[in-house]
């Protein structure tokens, strides 16, 4: 699955215009709010029901999938953008929808069966913590290719160009090579290759975030502040997860939240993957692992009551923006795609608001750099979580170097470069002047 050649160098820098405005985004800020709205509704009635653990993150699901989707279709008329590739008014011919639409389908079908072969053979799914997951996968995978079959021939029926990357994977599945484009062969592997991945993963943390927060005793909160910024924590990574994973499930062009493009390059996929297991290397015992031999902020402060309060205030905001980086998406959210441009939101200030915000919560959190007596272990953990840091660096300018396609990212850069917050920071402690 690895790119094409040309795909392995990065692009050559670009010379473009400053705009006097900042660039349009992609989605409004009212999408990712009336999800935050239905997920804050299912939060407040969960704790009084009944149901199941794992009926309450399929509750959390809907209940933040369902306003964006109406707010997207009914405010935003997304359906209606070119974007989409589908045109409402001029619907395709029956005949060539049905022959386009079964060779997609045959495209599918192998595509969800390389997945599934995928989950069988890596043990790493075997998990407890994925058993809910592929639970529902098996339960639903019925009537989930029934309704899948439904919507490829909707979507073709009133596509402006029905041979899109499913088609030419379609294809090769029948055994016609000839007429299939390897680019968009790949291009369609790639895609799917991230969505099997990121889902599984997102999806699988879900369930004991839910859990933290339902169960949680509200008697406690406020009354203790290492209490209360553990809740705000599995709140806003409860949040984080839910955004992630129908971010990874609802790729539909109808609502325009299709992958417009997977990235190309091979080194943005080997920064991406590092960073997430079974390939996590700056996990607990990992090479990167920048914990040994530190404590938490809550031991470092323990005695001085305003201190935790105060740092809990802190580290609640730093991972506050990270949420927000996620929210502003809506059902956009994915790793190493485009999917239209953002410019709103966290990203009205810092081009790329999740990694700073994360990274620099690491190091509030461990505050490696405070010696408990070996010097040489605390110097250790500086140099690795600065090489975690450059691995985000990484992934951000990868990231840009496969947005750079776009000429709206190539204007929001432009505009970024001009008025983001660490921009005009390095500007005014370096004594430079925007360029005219």
């Amino acid at each position: 699955m690895q790119p094409q050649p040309p795909a392995l160098a990065a692009p050559q820098r670009q010379t473009v215009s400053e705009p006097t405005v900042r660039p349009p985004s992609v989605i409004g800020n009212g999408v990712g709010l009336s999800g935050l709205a239905g997920l804050g509704a299912a939060l407040l009635w969960l704790p009084g029901s009944a149901l199941t653990l794992q009926a309450q993150w399929l509750l959390c699901l809907a209940a933040t999938a369902l306003p964006m989707v109406f707010y997207s279709l009914l405010i935003e008329r997304v359906h209606r953008r070119a974007s989409t590739g589908l045109n409402w008014g001029a619907p395709r011919p029956l005949s060539d929808t049905i022959a386009t639409t079964r060779i997609k389908l045959a495209g599918l079908a192998a595509t969800w069966a390389l997945i599934a072969v995928f989950y069988f053979a890596v043990t790493y799914y075997r998990g407890e913590e994925f058993s809910a997951y592929l639970g529902i996968l098996q339960a639903i995978w019925l009537p989930l290719l029934l309704l899948a079959a439904l919507y490829v021939f909707l979507v073709d029926r009133y596509a402006t160009d029905p041979h899109d990357d499913l088609w030419h994977f379609g294809r090769l599945a029948i055994g016609d090579a000839a007429q299939a484009d390897r680019s968009k062969v790949a291009q369609h592997l790639r895609s799917w290759a991230i969505k099997a991945f990121f889902l599984a993963f997102t999806a699988s943390l879900m369930p004991s975030h839910v859990q933290a927060v339902v169960a949680y005793d509200t008697g406690e909160l406020l009354r203790n502040p290492i209490v209360t910024v553990v809740f705000v924590f599995n709140l806003l990574f409860l949040i984080d997860v839910t955004f992630g994973t129908l971010g990874y499930a609802a790729t539909f062009r109808p609502l325009d939240t299709h992958i417009r493009s997977p990235n190309p390059f091979l080194l943005a996929w080997v920064a991406a993957l590092i960073c997430y297991p079974p390939f996590i290397l700056m996990g607990h015992g990992g090479p990167l692992d920048y914990r040994q031999g530190t404590q938490d902020w809550a031991a470092w402060m323990q005695g001085s009551e305003p201190a935790l309060w105060a740092w809990a205030v802190l580290l609640s905001l730093v991972l506050g923006v990270y949420a927000w980086a996620t929210v502003i998406f809506g059902l956009r959210f994915s790793n190493l795609t485009h999917r239209g441009i953002i410019t709103n939101g966290p990203y009205r200030f810092f081009r790329h608001p999740a990694y700073l915000a994360k990274n620099l919560f690491w190091w509030l959190v461990f505050l490696p750099f405070l010696p408990l007596g070996d010097t040489a272990q605390t110097i250790q953990n500086c140099l690795l979580l600065l090489s975690v840091n450059l691995i985000y660096w990484l992934r951000a300018r990868t990231e840009e170097w496969h947005l750079r396609q776009d000429p709206v990212y190539r204007d929001y850069l432009a505009w970024i470069a001009e008025h983001g917050l660490l921009e005009r920071l390095g500007r005014r402690l370096l004594g430079r002047r925007p360029a005219a």
